[in-house]
């Protein structure tokens, strides 16, 4: 951690207390392991007392100051309220994308993990395949909703204006209440996620896939019921420009196109309940 320009951590919550050199502070795990050379104040959410989780009949909102353990204990204990929401079998699969220690766990925050804007960011590929929408306010006092597969816009870039604060992720109910399937992969056991897919199908019966790790930002293709297999590739093809396909030490374009165009005929077939290919 560098972070010796830091002068003053202050605690707040307060968007117009936002002046320029300063940065918001939830868990801090990236930031304190990047360090900055820019960065005058930090000012601190620990104390903000955002319900980590709230549910109501719209559905689940999320704060940004949740912890990825707050989250995990909610997903596994199901309270009555969230009953009907199978989609939440999604939440373990992808804290455990973290490949991180329940030390990490029990510091970073999903608002955090957003914000970071990495394209292998677990909570990423959860809050947008469920529709998820941000809610941002601004030094100036005004506020506004944006889908997260709006709000992650590259490799470490957002939507996000300067001063800008993520104060919530409100996940509906209508994508809570689907049917649901993933496909991860990464190039070590233990490595980073290079390709990560989510599929669900909707009560009224509405394909969603969204596609991350393997692009830059968050790729969503809807259907109005589930497609075929040709009709999935050709929407594949159309909506991922070779261009958004992330290149790193993690996963070439070519393996990362390759591996969702897989995952993608693997998610739809589980999801229209075909029978599995049995090698000879």
């Amino acid at each position: 951690m560098d972070l010796n320009t830091v002068e003053e951590l202050a605690p707040t919550s307060d968007p117009p207390d936002y002046r320029a050199g300063d940065a918001w502070l939830a868990g801090g795990t990236v930031l304190f392991s990047n360090g900055s050379s820019t960065l005058r104040r930090l000012l601190d959410l620990s104390g903000a007392g955002w319900e980590p989780l709230t549910v109501s009949g719209h559905g689940l909102e999320i704060a940004a100051t949740c912890t990825i353990t707050q989250l995990h204990g909610f997903a596994a204990a199901r309270p009555p309220a969230a009953a009907g929401w199978p989609a939440l079998d999604l939440v373990h699969p992808c804290c455990d994308a973290f490949v991180a220690s329940h030390k990490v766990w029990n510091v970073s925050t999903v608002g955090g993990n957003l914000c970071t804007a990495l394209p292998a960011g677990p909570m990423t590929a959860l809050t947008a395949a469920l529709d998820g929408r941000a809610l941002l306010l601004s030094p100036a006092g005004t506020r506004r909703t944006l889908a997260v597969t709006e709000l992650v816009t590259g490799d470490g870039q957002t939507a996000l204006t300067c001063g800008e604060l993520l104060r919530s992720i409100s996940l509906p109910a209508h994508a809570l209440a689907s049917r649901t399937a993933m496909r991860r992969q990464s190039l070590t056991a233990l490595g980073r996620s290079a390709v990560l897919l989510i599929g669900r199908v909707d009560p009224d019966g509405a394909f969603v896939l969204t596609v991350t790790a393997a692009t830059i930002r968050p790729i969503q293709l809807r259907f109005d019921q589930l497609p075929d297999a040709p009709e999935l590739r050709r929407a594949l093809d159309t909506a991922i420009d070779s261009s958004l396909y992330h290149d790193d030490v993690h996963g070439l374009p070519e393996w990362r196109r390759f591996m969702t165009e897989q995952f993608s005929e693997e998610i739809r077939s589980e999801l229209a309940g075909e029978p599995e290919e049995r090698s000879p």
